[in-house]
């Protein structure tokens, strides 16, 4: 698939906004702590995504109803839903100038994952967490994603690359008061 920047201006991938504050002094004191054990920004970007992966629970695994979409209050709370999970990870790594894109599938609802950009090219990851059945990897070498869309299903990637959160994802995360509302009114397609 072809990714498409929804901006030729790279930098817009490395700026900072509402959810995506990755100058947030707790975004900033967790990019440091993953950053001493990485040689490279390589690394770093794989105990990035390893760290929100791994440490943060997806909130419907958890049963955590409480909805974070700010990256700050994802690390702070260490809850979120894929699009929290993925505004945490675009933070992490953006505090490090490293170009991160947010993106999207449709499945019953529409899921948020990252794509990010190294050695020229965009490479998708899917900080979403394991469970059974889902098995999301660090991967430039080909994608490593929680789930893949099945187009018999009417399911599908979406090959925008978003410097921001789409504003439909992020109205609903912003004023949903819980996950059980957030589950009724998340968007299923951009």
């Amino acid at each position: 698939m072809q990714l498409i920047q929804n901006t030729p201006d790279l930098s817009a991938y490395l700026a900072a906004d509402e959810a995506i504050d990755h100058h947030h002094p707790l975004v900033r004191e967790t990019a440091a702590r993953l950053v001493e054990g990485a040689d490279d920004s390589y690394a770093y970007a794989r105990a990035a995504f390893e760290f929100v992966r791994d440490t943060i629970p997806h909130s419907a695994d958890s049963g955590d109803p409480r909805v974070t979409w700010r990256a700050s209050d994802v690390l702070a709370r260490r809850t979120g839903i894929c699009h929290a999970k993925a505004h945490a990870l675009a933070a992490l790594l953006r505090a490090e100038d490293i170009p991160t894109a947010l993106c999207y599938q449709k499945f019953d609802m529409l899921h948020g994952l990252v794509a990010v950009r190294f050695h020229g090219a965009w490479h998708r990851l899917d900080p979403r967490g394991n469970k059974p059945g889902v098995d999301a990897q660090f991967s430039l070498d080909g994608e490593r994603l929680a789930f893949t869309p099945d187009p018999e299903s009417n399911e599908m990637d979406y090959p925008v690359l978003y410097a921001e959160p789409h504003p439909a994802v992020l109205a609903v995360l912003r004023t949903s008061p819980d996950r059980p509302h957030l589950w009724e009114h998340l968007p299923k397609e951009l």
